[in-house]
């Protein structure tokens, strides 16, 4: 048996980013106050809580006047950044920059006095955060069945959260298109953002799914390893489960049975952008445990 994790899986750049401009301010307080949970991954959540990380909510800002405070990748509202000023509270943003780069995008259209469609869910971070840009008039939508939220006589522009699924970006558009006379998708415009395309879904998850696909077709089994909050998880895995059936999710070793892996020769393990790089070898050694030795390549 042959056990190999994707060279092209772990964290995107942009959940680098943010993990390393914690740590180093953990390094140097020992303590940090994240708002929210940093990542979708409780693992390495954990991983972080045992460093000093520790995470609080918008409704215990008040507790925390004049604290250091990290905002997260998937970033924040106006009034967050408002009310912390009002409590004294010192903001390190770890917001992604392609998020911040939506962000903005969003906040010009709707100065411009379009409707504002966002393609994404509506109790997401990233999306809060989006919707926040427009006095919370965006109308979000997470499917073609929601659609008829969206008033057709009004001139739209259409975002998307960035990890959500290209085909249903791309039939909300169409859809959009036919009925909407002044009707624009959101493009990217600044070119110092390592990705180009013709929406705002994240590039580091959209540009996974030909090197995923490949990886699952040259497996007999797929442990894919990710939170199950994780947005771009979820849209990974069923790409990986479209190729091959035998893919299963997991959070942490314990969810591997040993019965997926008898009778297999290869193995593949992969995960999503905020699924670490230490998780995904983690779970090879449990594999290896799990299968007698002499069947391990």
């Amino acid at each position: 048996m042959k056990i190999t994790v994707d060279i092209n899986s772990g964290f995107c750049w942009g959940v680098i980013r943010t993990i390393d401009i914690a740590e180093q301010e953990l390094q140097e307080s020992g303590t940090l106050y994240s708002l929210g949970e940093i990542i979708h991954n409780p693992v390495e959540i954990q991983r972080l809580k045992r460093e000093g990380l520790q995470p609080i909510s918008y409704a215990d800002l008040e507790l925390f006047r004049g604290r250091k405070i990290l905002i997260r990748a998937h970033g924040e509202p106006p009034e967050t950044y408002e009310k912390a000023r009002a409590l004294g509270i010192t903001l390190i943003d770890a917001t992604c920059p392609v998020v911040t780069k939506v962000q903005e995008r969003i906040r010009k259209f709707y100065d411009n006095g379009f409707q504002v469609v966002i393609f994404g869910k509506k109790d997401h971070a990233e999306v809060i955060g989006l919707v926040g840009q427009t006095k919370g008039e965006a109308v979000v939508i997470k499917s073609l069945d929601e659609i008829s939220k969206v008033d057709y006589s009004r001139k739209t522009v259409l975002f998307s959260q960035t990890t959500m699924d290209k085909p249903t970006f791309y039939a909300i558009r169409d859809n959009l298109a036919r009925q909407i006379k002044e009707f624009e998708v959101a493009t990217f415009e600044n070119e110092a953002i390592e990705f180009h395309a013709k929406d705002t879904i994240c590039g580091q998850v959209s540009g996974r799914e030909k090197k995923l696909r490949e990886f699952a077709a040259q497996n007999d089994v797929i442990i894919f390893v990710a939170g199950r909050t994780s947005s771009n998880g979820k849209v990974l895995f069923e790409i990986a489960r479209e190729v091959n059936e035998r893919t299963f999710f997991i959070e942490d070793i314990d969810e591997l049975q040993r019965k997926w892996f008898e009778g297999k020769e290869s193995i593949g393990i992969t995960g999503s952008t905020s699924t670490p790089q230490w998780l995904m070898e983690k779970v090879k050694i449990a594999i290896e445990a799990l299968v007698p030795n002499d069947i391990i390549a």
